[in-house]
């Protein structure tokens, strides 16, 4: 036997097993095709995802693109052994950029990198992907899968998401029609989404010693179902509302919480003032400032606080948003208002907020 006959190997003995690859894209195909429309025109396995825009009624269409992760919510899926809606995370944090702009989503994309590929806990991400997509009413056209040994360690995976939509120019969301005077309706969170966790864990596991199988009275439920709640994805109640009402702007209150996300959308010579015990805050937020000794406006910077979408309308017009996102599942608070802008006055002022 020759020395080069000696030092022969597999792929697969290096950590990547293309059969095992084979074999994953055959159990997710009937998955992946449940969420398409017919605007799909390819399928699961070719080298790229198809989807045809020739019925799309748009005059003057305009591609909306948005990509995203979940970050170390990943640690939390991982501690709880549950796969199947960290998905919907994903799909939630690329989709509701994309509506923000009034676009509606096509379709969707992802990214799985893993060290070596565990065919049921992929399987569990691709279901709560296609649950994500199937929320938000867009086909998942394609991904990829990457066995990546020594770069990652052995169990961990992770994930990013692509999402393009589709919007009419003309009626495109830019804030450019906010105006003083107009209020602000926030809908409610399902609790923290997908942000601000390399704090929640440090808090949660490091300070406090818990476990995801540790019950706390003041959530209800055990910690590991409280952190793992997927992000509510808003699509339809809001693509809902801009059919019958005009909104000026959207928000998409995720990393920055309301500090960094509402000036994004706000025009010069507007501030918004939002009125912080209008609404109502999911338990777990209170725990984490209490237990976390976390200023009250490093609070309203990180985390959501139980908004997770705003919209800015017209004050003539706020009562009606907020029956008909009601109707849409949704629950609106009327949070706030657009007022002048001031010298050495912050764009967003949060009435109440302590410093410290």
């Amino acid at each position: 036997m020759t020395a080069s006959e000696t030092a022969a190997s597999k792929y697969s003995e290096a950590g990547v097993d293309i059969d095992k690859g084979n074999a994953f894209v055959s159990r997710i195909k009937n998955i992946v095709s449940a969420t398409h429309s017919r605007t799909v025109i390819d399928d699961i396995g070719g080298f790229s995802g198809l989807f045809s825009i020739g019925n799309v009624n748009c005059k003057d269409p305009v591609l909306i693109a948005s990509t995203d992760g979940v970050g170390t919510k990943l640690k939390i899926a991982q501690l709880c052994n549950r796969h199947d809606t960290i998905g919907i995370d994903l799909v939630a944090m690329c989709v509701n950029d994309i509506i923000v702009s009034g676009a509606k989503p096509l379709f969707f994309l992802d990214y799985f990198s893993c060290s070596s590929l565990d065919l049921d806990e992929a399987t569990d991400v691709i279901k709560g992907i296609a649950e994500g997509c199937k929320q938000a009413a867009c086909s998942l056209i394609g991904g990829e899968t990457a066995e990546m040994p020594g770069l990652y360690q052995p169990g961990d995976y992770d994930l990013a998401g692509f999402s393009v939509g589709i919007a009419e120019r003309d009626k495109i969301i830019d804030g450019s029609e906010v105006r003083v005077g107009n209020k602000i309706i926030g809908l409610a969170s399902s609790g923290l989404h997908s942000n601000g966790f390399s704090l929640v864990r440090k808090i949660i596991f490091e300070d406090l010693g818990l476990s995801v199988d540790d019950t706390l009275e003041e959530l209800g439920c055990t910690v590991g179902e409280e952190l793992i709640k997927p992000t509510r994805i808003y699509v339809k109640s809001v693509l809902g509302v801009l059919h019958r009402f005009p909104v000026h702007s959207l928000v998409h209150n995720t990393g920055g919480g309301f500090i960094d996300n509402i000036p994004r959308v706000l025009p010069r010579g507007c501030r918004a003032v939002i009125d912080k015990d209008s609404w109502e805050k999911p338990p777990i937020f209170a725990l984490l400032q209490e237990k976390g000794q976390i200023p009250e406006s490093e609070m309203y910077r990180t985390f959501n606080m139980g908004i997770g979408m705003m919209a800015i309308v017209s004050a003539a017009e706020a009562d009606s948003v907020m029956q008909h996102f009601q109707a849409m599942g949704e629950t609106p608070f009327l949070i706030g208002e657009i007022m002048a802008a001031q010298e050495r006055v912050p764009q967003v002022c949060i009435n109440g907020l302590k410093e410290n």
